[in-house]
């Protein structure tokens, strides 16, 4: 283990002890967080959700406060070596000669060079001690790379993961760049959410995500990176409200997201080469939704055998959270203080709240996407809704590029599928419509059958 990974693994266990390790604390006060801590997932140094025992984190602290920092990290394993110093210093020497030359290639050369009955290490061996001499270095002359394990949620909703990617020039003077925002399902590879924007910022991100709880449920963990939209407050607080665990990557294990990654290459190469710079950001999310829909979904995906979609309707229709939830989780935040007339200003709208607030700061709660309902609480108790007066911006000044695109339509004509299911129902009888437009004449027709067939 070099020690760029000692230090990781040291910086985990630094990060998960810290709070329980603090002295101020009472026994009865660290046990509280330690049995918290280890009920939780983390997310751990290789990138894979891990759980620590009570027992390894008290062990952590007590070594902290014993040895420090340095305390924390794995030790180094002492092996004795077997293999002729001769030999070691041969292979280092052929790798030296040529950084290029792999592990394999310097073992061939050198079984080449062995006499008869001269026993060459093996390859695992040989690529062992080239690591720990420093020499593990690719063709390219770079050093190899981390290696992660390979991981896939058990269940559909179990784990989303978000990123952005940034795509072609917009239309426009100013030629913005569209920036897609999206979750994708672990263990479906569905996407469950996206929007296509003007910037990674938190409008997009809930331009994103927002049609994908409302549609596919909700999670229990999102794991998204560190840029500002994903660790603002709005996110938290959506997060929060709707029970979700909201897990950040490191800044150095981007491997971590490997899934929405790799979607986003199948995006690169198989939808943005075939849109130009220029594009109208309406027409971008319409060309999108069709691709996402008719060929991404619906084609067989290498990993899982099945489609995406098939992979997440296997469970049957998720769990969708009510609209009255939805819309308190995406809900923003701003005090106010009301003026002598018993009115607030926000971002240059005008209302009037109850008069017995007058001269007192005030909450505003409303959702950036619409300004026309604004929600009045006073110290956390809720003074009804305030009346809207003047209304000159009904969304949040940045918001204005970032609502959804009017839906697309589905193909699905629900009229002729319940009328088939009806002609199915009454074994080819069609219903005469030529009727309906005189009731009275046919009910009375529909009632002199009736009759003769009595009689």
């Amino acid at each position: 283990m070099d020690e760029n990974a000692r230090r990781e693994i040291g910086l985990f266990r630094y990060a998960l002890i810290r709070d329980p390790a603090d002295l101020g604390l009472s026994k009865a006060e660290r046990g509280r967080l330690v049995r918290a801590l280890a009920e939780r997932d983390h997310l751990g140094p290789d990138g894979r959700l891990v759980r620590v025992s009570a027992t390894t984190l008290r062990r952590w602290i007590c070594a902290y406060r014993h040895g420090g920092f340095e305390a924390l990290l794995p030790r180094h394993r002492v092996v004795a070596v077997r293999t002729p110093a001769e030999m070691l210093q041969l292979a280092f020497a052929l790798k030296r000669e040529r950084p290029g030359r792999t592990a394999a290639q310097v073992r061939e050369i050198m079984l080449a060079n062995s006499g008869d009955g001269e026993v060459v290490l093996g390859l695992r061996t040989l690529q062992t001690h080239l690591a720990r001499e420093g020499l593990n270095v690719r063709g390219d002359g770079r050093s190899a790379g981390k290696v992660y394990g390979r991981f896939e949620a058990s269940v559909r909703n179990e784990l989303w993961t978000g990123d952005g990617l940034h795509g072609p020039k917009l239309a426009g003077p100013t030629a913005r760049r569209a920036v897609l925002l999206a979750f994708i399902d672990d263990h479906s590879r569905l996407l469950v959410g996206w929007r296509w924007g003007t910037g990674e910022d938190v409008f997009g991100l809930e331009a994103g995500l927002r049609p994908g709880l409302m549609a596919r449920g909700v999670p229990d963990q999102i794991l998204v990176d560190r840029g500002s939209a994903f660790v603002s407050q709005q996110l938290l607080r959506a997060c929060a409200v709707l029970g979700v665990k909201l897990i950040h990557a490191s800044p150095r294990a981007a491997a971590t997201k490997g899934k929405i990654e790799r979607f986003f290459r199948t995006v690169r190469d198989q939808f943005l080469v075939e849109i130009d710079d220029g594009v109208e950001l309406v027409e971008l999310n319409r060309l999108f939704s069709a691709w996402l829909e008719v060929v991404y979904h619906r084609r067989v995906h290498s990993e899982t055998g099945q489609t995406p979609l098939e992979r997440f309707d296997a469970a049957g229709a998720p769990a969708l959270p009510t609209p009255a939830l939805l819309r308190e989780a995406f809900l923003w935040s701003q005090e106010r203080t009301v003026t002598k007339t018993a009115t607030v200003s926000l971002y240059s709208n005008q209302y009037e709240v109850d008069a017995a607030l007058v001269g007192c700061k005030v909450e505003l709660i409303f959702d950036p996407f619409d300004l026309t309902r604004i929600e009045v609480r006073y110290q956390h108790r809720p003074f009804g809704t305030a009346v809207a007066l003047v209304i000159g911006r009904r969304t949040h000044p940045q918001a204005e590029t970032q609502l959804p695109a009017p839906p697309l339509p589905t193909g699905i004509d629900y009229l002729k599928l319940l009328a088939e299911k009806r002609d199915s129902e009454l074994a080819g009888r069609r219903i005469d419509y030529a009727s309906l437009t005189q009731p009275g004449d046919g009910e009375d027709r529909d009632i002199n059958q009736q009759d003769e067939e009595g009689q």
